[in-house]
């Protein structure tokens, strides 16, 4: 019979972290995670695969969560402010209230450059499928995969604001800020908001 493990998940993450930066990703084993949260390695391998995924197991909730905001967005709603609602929602929704993992997060994928690698790719991912959910909504390309990519170059600008921000903006804040700076780069303030297709 199994005992009851408060916050094992929560545990684990943080245990993770830490010695992620403490001694390294690579040199950092799964028994040592789980001594130093207190809990078993069958215990970790019921919520990670490996270690690799204290760092992005919630990689697939969260482009869930983005192309629902996309397909659900007005159908009248231009291509980047159908993705800038969608980045502005899951901040408010994911990433405030973990802040402190995300800025942990970053350190520990900047000191690896396998890490780098496939954040990358997690972030393509993220541009594709959001690309696809805009192409759903009709918009055609080149515009469904330009405004994807944008808004993922958006994304990741105002995260790298918001985890040396120390709190004074939330990301939401960061990203309208970012969308509003490549409106201004790009001269999109002065298009008519007009949806492709």
């Amino acid at each position: 019979m199994s005992r009851w493990e408060p916050n094992a998940r929560g545990r684990l993450e943080q245990s993770a972290l830490e010695l992620y930066r403490e001694n390294g990703f690579e040199s950092t084993t799964v028994a040592e995670i789980t001594k130093r949260a207190g809990l078993t390695e069958r215990t970790f391998f019921r919520h990670f695969a490996d270690k690799r995924e204290v760092l992005f197991a919630g990689a697939s909730a969260l482009q869930e969560a983005l192309v629902r905001s996309v397909h659900e967005a007005p159908a009248a709603m231009p291509p980047i402010e159908a993705i800038a609602t969608a980045l502005t929602q899951v901040a408010d929704t994911v990433f405030e209230q973990r802040r402190e993992f995300a800025w942990q997060r970053r350190a520990v994928i900047a000191a690896n450059a396998e890490l780098q690698e496939r954040e990358l790719i997690k972030l393509a991912t993220l541009a594709t499928a959001l690309a696809e959910a805009l192409r759903g909504r009709g918009v055609i390309d080149p515009a469904a995969s330009l405004a994807a990519e944008a808004g993922i170059a958006v994304f990741k600008i105002a995260f790298e604001s918001w985890v040396g921000d120390s709190g004074k903006h939330t990301l939401s804040q960061l990203i309208r800020e970012s969308v509003d700076e490549l409106k201004l780069v790009t001269g999109a303030q002065d298009l008519p908001d007009v949806v492709p297709g």
